[in-house]
């Protein structure tokens, strides 16, 4: 059986000392109990060394929000993933909607980034999902087809255990529109059954996909009960302790 995997992405937000605070909060939340799943908190770059202290994988594991594509070089600002690997991380988020959105980063860019992440021996969480025209024109399956094959078939050595997906369906985040648990599973499933054709059906059996809406300690465990839906990639409610537990806690009754 996959284990889940419940990722806290706190984007912008939180500096040293409010980091390491909620991620000791987290931790002794957690701390003695024999979980039958991953958690992981991604803060910002800076945050990372006061996080470091108290995220060592027991119980909580410490991520970064994206990486260079470059292993090194004259690329001002920019933070390689073998600096990110000494200073404590094991999974490095790449695609988020909000670096295509924003930073207008392509499949290149992502394929690079994975296999630096890859090359040190870190894990990628690879996000993806269509944006609220592409869903109403009835184009999502078309988008995430796209995304999926615009980058997995083109990297170095992905596998079900040095690559995580996530899908994020980007068309209900912020819109009033909902993506329902029956649309949740829908793509999830729709997802596996490329990585099966781009990666064979061992990998798409055993990799974990993440949902990428919004998750909330009220619906996660009706979510990551579903049978394509590995665990989630938390933003807002991953900023408190109570709550991000609490999705913790709906993912251990999903699969307890």
């Amino acid at each position: 059986m996959r284990r889940y995997l419940v990722a806290g992405n706190w984007k912008l937000n939180l500096g040293p000392g409010a980091g390491r605070d909620l991620a000791s909060a987290v931790g002794e939340r957690l701390r003695g109990r024999t979980l039958h799943g991953d958690v992981l908190v991604c803060p910002p770059f800076v945050t990372i060394p006061a996080v470091a202290t108290v995220a060592k994988g027991d119980p909580v594991m410490l991520g970064a929000q994206t990486c260079s594509a470059h292993e090194n070089g004259a690329y001002t600002g920019e933070v390689a993933a073998d600096m990110l690997k000494e200073a404590g991380v094991q999974y490095v988020i790449v695609g988020h909607s909000e670096r295509r959105q924003y930073h207008r980063e392509t499949d290149d860019e992502f394929r690079a980034k994975i296999d630096r992440v890859h090359a040190h021996g870190l894990k990628a969480i690879f996000c993806f999902g269509e944006l609220l025209d592409e869903r109403q024109s009835g184009r999502a399956e078309e988008v995430v087809r796209a995304q999926l094959t615009g980058v997995l078939p083109r990297l170095e050595g992905p596998n079900a255990y040095n690559l995580v997906l996530a899908y994020e369906p980007v068309w209900a985040i912020g819109t009033g529109e909902t993506a329902t648990p029956e649309i949740a599973q829908q793509v999830h499933a729709f997802s596996r059954a490329q990585v099966a054709e781009i990666l064979g059906a061992d990998v798409a059996a055993n990799m974990r996909i993440l949902y990428g809406g919004s998750c909330k300690p009220g619906n996660a465990r009706e979510l990551i009960g579903l049978p394509d839906v590995d665990g989630g990639l938390i933003g807002g409610a991953s900023l408190k302790a109570e709550d991000f537990v609490g999705i913790v806690d709906g993912a251990e009754a999903a699969v307890g």
